[in-house]
Parts: C-alpha cells; sequence; structure tokens
C-alpha cells in the first residue's frame, strides 16, 4: 500500500513478525542545489513507543514531510549490532500513479506522509532496532534522490514464567551444638527484563545487608567452632559428660561419637540407647532478630530472556526459623501484580518406613524404604541407616539415602535392629526397626547364602527436634 498526501493517514499497513521501540531523529541528506532551482526538502521521524510486552499488537509509524515527489520507502529490521538489515516493507513510486497532483515539482509545496508498520503479536525475537528510509526525487532534476532515514528501538518485555525457592548446600546435617549458616535460593525465569527480587519472612519484608562478596570477619557469617561453656549440657550424653568431669571440666572436640562405631564398643548387649530429653536450648542461640545477607544476580539465556537469582543467607535458629514461613516474591514491569513463591521451614517429624518384601526369608533381598514424614519437611532431609550393634551387612558402618537394601540376607539377620536417621538444619529424628527373617524351605539349615524375609516392626522414634 502507498502513503498517503494526507497527515496522520496510515499508509504502508502490513503484517511483520518484527518489532520495535525508542527513537531517534532523522538524519536528511541533501544535494547541492542546481542553479535556478530550490532543494528538496525531506525530513524523517519515526514516533516513539513505549515498552511493548510479548504479545501485544504494535504499530510501527514513519513521518516524512517534504515537497518533493516521493520515490520509495523501505522498512528495515537491523540485527547483529547493525552488521544486518533485513528489509521488511518497500514501497516504490515508479509503480505508483497516485502522484499526478504533484507533477508541477517545481511549484514548492511541504506534504506530510506516514507509513506504518503493523506487528499483530509481538515476540522477543523481535526486539531490537528498526529503520524508515525515504527518498524523494530532487526538484531540480528527476535523476537525483535526496535520501533520508529514522530509527527506533522496539522494547519486548517478556514476565517471568518461573519461580522457585530453593535451599542452597542441601541435603545437610542437623548440627546441635555449633552455629551453622542457612541460605534460601530464588530462581526466577523467563523474564526480561531483570525482574526485582526480595524476600519476606512471616509475611512482613526482610531487611538485609547487600552482599556483593562474602563479608570479611562478619560475626555471624562464618560458623564457628564453640568451646565448652557454649554447650548444652543438657544434651551431652552422661558419659561424655563424665568423662568431661573427669578430665577437668573440659569436654573432648568430638561431642558425639562417631556414628556406626557403636558394634565395636559392644557387639552383644548394646541396645537401643536412651532418648536423652533437652530442659533447654544451645546456649549459642540468641534471641535477637537474625543479621540476613542478601546477594541478587543475573544472567542472560539464550532465548532473550534473563533468570535472576536471589540469596538470603543468615546464622540459622532452629528454636525461632522452625516452621517460619519465608516467601520469594518478583515485581516486573510486564506484571500487574508480583508474583511470589513459599517455604516454610520445617524439621522432620515421624518417618513413614515400609519394608519389602513384608515376610522376608533367608536368602531374599530386603528393602527398607523411607517413604515420607507425618508433615511436610523443608528442606530435603539427609537419610543415613546404622545397624543397633553393629555394622550393616556389607560391613559399612552406615548408609547413606532414603532406601537401605540388604542383599541376600543370612539367617543370622534375625531379630536385628536397624536406625534411619533423618536430619536437616532444623532438626533430627530417629527411626527404628526389626528385621524378622524366616526359614527358607529352599535353602538348607546353616547355608550362608539365604534370603531374610521381612517381616517388621516400627518399634521406637526418637524425635531430636526443638520445639
Amino acid at each position: 500500500m502507498e502513503p498517503k498526501p494526507h497527515p496522520g493517514k496510515d499508509g504502508a499497513d502490513q503484517d511483520l513478525p518484527g518489532t520495535t521501540h525508542r527513537e531517534d531523529e532523522a538524519s536528511p541528506h541533501w544535494d547541492p542545489p542546481v542553479m535556478g532551482f530550490s532543494q528538496a526538502y525531506l525530513t524523517v521521524s519515526i514516533e516513539p513507543l513505549p515498552p511493548v510486552v510479548v504479545g501485544d499488537a504494535v504499530t510501527l509509524k514513519c513521518n516524512f514531510k517534504t515537497d518533493g515527489k516521493m520515490r520509495e520507502i523501505v522498512w528495515y529490521r537491523v540485527t547483529d549490532g547493525g552488521t544486518i538489515k533485513q528489509k521488511i516493507f518497500t514501497f516504490d513510486a515508479m509503480f505508483s500513479t497516485n502522484f499526478s497532483h504533484m507533477e508541477n515539482y517545481r511549484k514548492r509545496e511541504d506534504l506530510v506522509y506516514q507509513s506504518t508498520v503493523r506487528l499483530p503479536e509481538v515476540r522477543i525475537s523481535d526486539n531490537g532496532p528498526y529503520e524508515c528510509h525515504v527518498g524523494i526525487y530532487d526538484r531540480a532534476t528527476r535523476e537525483k534522490v535526496v535520501l533520508a532515514s529514522g530509527n527506533i528501538f522496539l522494547n519486548v518485555m517478556a514476565p517471568p514464567t518461573s519461580i522457585s525457592v530453593l535451599a542452597a548446600d542441601t541435603p545437610a546435617p542437623f548440627s546441635r551444638y555449633q552455629a551453622q549458616n542457612f541460605t534460601l535460593v530464588c530462581v526466577v525465569s523467563g523474564g526480561k527484563p531483570a525482574p526485582l527480587v526480595y524476600f519476606k519472612r512471616d509475611g512482613e519484608p526482610i531487611e538485609a545487608t547487600p552482599l556483593p562478596e562474602p563479608p570479611a570477619g562478619a560475626g555471624s557469617w562464618a560458623p564457628r567452632n564453640l568451646l565448652h561453656r557454649d554447650l548444652d549440657d543438657t544434651k551431652v550424653p552422661k558419659s561424655l559428660a563424665a568423662e568431661a568431669e573427669v578430665g577437668g571440666g573440659r569436654l573432648t572436640a568430638t561431642v558425639d561419637p562417631p556414628r556406626g562405631l557403636a558394634a565395636e564398643r559392644d557387639p552383644v548387649t548394646e541396645t537401643i540407647p536412651e532418648t536423652v530429653v533437652s530442659r533447654e536450648f544451645p546456649r549459642w542461640v540468641h534471641v535477637a532478630e537474625p543479621i540476613y545477607y542478601f546477594r541478587h544476580t543475573h544472567a542472560p539465556v539464550s532465548d532473550g530472556t534473563v533468570e535472576a537469582r536471589a540469596t538470603l543467607t543468615w546464622t540459622l535458629n532452629p528454636q525461632i526459623d522452625n516452621e517460619a514461613l519465608f516467601s520469594c516474591e518478583v515485581k516486573h514491569p510486564a506484571l500487574s501484580m508480583p508474583m511470589q513463591s513459599e517455604v516454610t521451614l520445617v524439621a522432620p517429624k515421624g518417618p513413614k518406613i515400609t519394608m519389602t518384601p513384608t515376610r522376608a526369608r533367608v536368602g531374599d533381598t530386603v528393602r527398607i524404604l523411607v517413604q515420607g514424614f507425618q508433615n511436610e519437611v523443608f528442606p530435603e532431609p539427609l537419610f543415613t541407616w546404622t545397624r543397633v550393634g553393629s555394622r550393616l551387612l556389607d560391613g559399612s558402618a552406615e548408609h547413606d539415602g532414603k532406601e537401605l537394601v540388604l542383599e541376600r540376607v543370612p539367617a543370622e539377620l534375625n531379630g536385628s535392629m536397624y536406625r534411619c536417621t533423618a536430619q536437616n538444619p532444623l532438626g533430627s529424628t530417629d527411626t527404628h526397626t526389626r528385621l524378622i527373617v524366616f526359614e527358607n524351605p529352599n535353602i538348607p539349615r546353616g547355608t550362608e547364602d539365604s534370603n531374610v524375609s521381612v517381616s517388621f516392626c516400627l518399634c521406637l522414634g526418637f524425635l531430636r527436634q526443638f520445639n
């Protein structure tokens, strides 16, 4: 379609998969005047556009004013930093007769024209610069063409498509006697430009210290080895407490005995250990408001969007942080309201354990699996299996993971007790189950290669968590 010699009318309207934004002034080019004639006049400008959102319909408008005769209009999409120009629309006056009223081009007459290109549904790939080039015949001679152009940058925004909150460096154990840092990571994907990300606790915004680099010498930043005066003696096993008194009242560096070594102390008579009920929380815990540290980074993605990551770090206090609700919220110019994801910090309680087969015989392969908890647990717990009073069937002291597999169990495992410790930085809980092995008529008694038929019972559940 041709541009019309009437101000404000759309001339060239075409649906193309491109987009544009931002304006620069036209830079007219003039040929030297020819004797006896005035030089043709031409100015070009593109109407500015605000940022647009993916899926919007956009119209690019190129306005030009001239007293000469039209030669052509060309729209370009500029890519690769300006090295490539893709032609998206062309109007050639040589194939039009709509300008017969301007045949007497020596008579100066300024007219305003407008050429438009419509992008019906913009995409992120349409983001970038566009140019409108206009050419007119010189008033002195039709052999010369006067050129001018305008350009605009189309800024296409995209709202974030996903948001999630994770716990860094998990699964991780629960530390009863030592303060430890905890970090939440909020990942926001699919947005353009990068969104504004912030955290809330129990619905209230968190005032955090920006953290471009880990602070040097920050008092509560790095975990520290605590002296005996920081320990909670209500949770120290009695045997260790007695040893401390004999040794001068100072505890050894290792507060708890290494897991899985109980069989070496007493492989025959060890029973399920007694639960020590705490009377107070460890003395390193402070009731003051924690100091939060915040870091925000973003990285470009190949599709033109940005992945934003925000981290919130503080010294964890299981006494007050357990069951605290943390949310990550995102503000973005393409969103009408904030986008959010939330998690509740919860220590594990009441693991649900299943054992297959339910009636195992000598020579069977037994699988003991943690299927879940009585509550929703976050972050993901760390699972550790041990055998009470001895090592595991494969000779190892402990096994990590949700499932413990006992291959080709012998009859000697009948009545053996297994402990599953589930822990995260908020707390820890122990659950025990006993393995019952039945005779296998297909395997003679006394044969080593026998599989255990498992009938199990949940015997004890020890909860080491502070409410």
